[in-house]
C-alpha cells in the first residue's frame, strides 16, 4: 500500500492550503487587515464632535473671560453644564431612544468631551495656588467636582422621570 503524496499526506477528508475547510474559512495564508479599518467612522465622528466641542468651550471662554487671580466661573460653570448634558444623554441613549451607533462617539466623547475641561480645571486650581491663593483654589477643586457630580446625577435622574412620564401617558 502506497500513501498518496498529492494531499500532500492530509489523508482523506482533512483540507489542503487553499481548499474550503468549512463555510466561510479557508486554509491559507492570513488576511491582513489595517486594525483602523473599522474603526475610522468612529474616529472621525470623535474628531469632528471634539472640535465642535472645544470650539464653543473656547466660545464660552471668550464671552466671559476670568481676570488673572479670580475665580474660575467660566469653567466651573462649563463642567457642571457639560456634565448636566452628559447626564441628559446617557440616559436618552440607553434607556429612551434607539440612536444609530456612531451618535455615542460623536456627542458624548465627541462634543462633550471636547466641551468639559477638566484640564483647564487643573491649571486654573494650579494658578491659585501659585498666587498663593489655597483657600479659594481648594474651594474651586472641591466645588467644581462636586457640581460636576451632582450636575449628571441630578440631569439623569430627571431625565429618567420625564421618560417614565411619557412612556404613561
Amino acid at each position: 500500500m502506497e500513501a498518496s503524496v498529492a494531499g500532500a499526506g492530509t489523508g482523506p477528508g482533512i483540507p489542503t492550503a487553499n481548499e474550503p475547510a468549512g463555510p466561510g474559512f479557508t486554509l491559507g495564508p492570513p488576511v491582513r487587515r489595517s486594525p483602523l479599518r473599522g474603526q475610522l467612522p468612529t474616529l472621525a465622528v470623535i474628531s469632528a464632535g471634539g472640535a465642535l466641542g472645544a470650539s464653543a468651550r473656547y466660545g464660552a471662554a471668550l464671552l466671559w473671560p476670568t481676570a488673572h487671580g479670580a475665580f474660575p466661573w467660566t469653567t466651573l460653570l462649563v463642567n457642571a453644564v457639560g456634565c448636566a448634558v452628559i447626564g441628559v444623554f446617557m440616559v436618552v441613549v440607553t434607556e429612551g431612544l434607539s440612536a444609530h451607533h456612531l451618535v455615542r462617539p460623536f456627542f458624548g466623547t465627541g462634543v462633550l468631551g471636547g466641551f468639559t475641561t477638566f484640564s483647564t480645571y487643573a491649571v486654573d486650581a494650579q494658578h491659585l495656588l501659585t498666587g498663593s491663593q489655597i483657600g479659594t483654589a481648594l474651594v474651586y477643586l472641591a466645588g467644581t467636582a462636586v457640581a460636576a457630580l451632582v450636575s449628571v446625577w441630578a440631569a439623569a435622574a430627571l431625565t429618567r422621570r420625564v421618560i417614565s412620564w411619557r412612556r404613561g401617558r
